[in-house]
């Protein structure tokens, strides 16, 4: 048996954009943008991403032990058609991704709280993790000279969805 599934309507696509690199209390900052009815997200979600950024990344940014952490980073902000999202992901363990999840009513960008269901994203979103999957593969983990960060974060997406 198939299940039926209902669009909202046909699928359109939407800007993924590289916005900048910034630092957070140790960390280095890839910031990405997604906008469902602009070119980017608004400035007033952007700059509330980077206050959540504060308490989504964990301190100190890098650490060693059983998962150590390397201060890589990279945040998605997506101004969707129906809440605002911002994904805080960060490079740990060697070659594990680590995520939070926050989102907030459209007129409450103020309001960003932990997502309240287990969802790890969007197709939009999904598309800048798998560019920064196979930016870290190839410029840490596949790399013939070694680990490269710099690489890695002269390497940025910027793709219609």
């Amino acid at each position: 048996m198939t299940t039926a599934i209902t669009l909202r309507g046909p699928h359109r696509t939407r800007p993924v954009r590289f916005l900048e690199e910034y630092r957070c209390d140790g960390w280095r900052v890839k910031l990405y943008g997604i906008a469902a009815a602009a070119e980017r997200p608004r400035e007033e979600l952007v700059s509330a991403a980077k206050t959540v950024a504060r308490r989504g990344l964990p301190a100190p940014a890098e650490a060693s032990g059983d998962c150590p952490r390397y201060g890589a980073s990279f945040i998605v902000v997506h101004d969707a058609a129906d809440y605002g999202f911002v994904l805080v992901d960060w490079w740990a363990g060697e070659n594990e991704l680590h995520q939070r999840l926050f989102s907030c009513a459209l007129d409450r960008v103020d309001a960003l709280e932990p997502h309240r269901s287990p969802a790890v994203g969007c197709v939009w979103e999904l598309a800048v993790i798998d560019f920064e999957r196979r930016a870290w593969l190839r410029h840490v983990l596949a790399n013939p000279a070694g680990p490269d960060l710099e690489a890695y974060f002269d390497e940025q997406a910027h793709d219609d969805v």
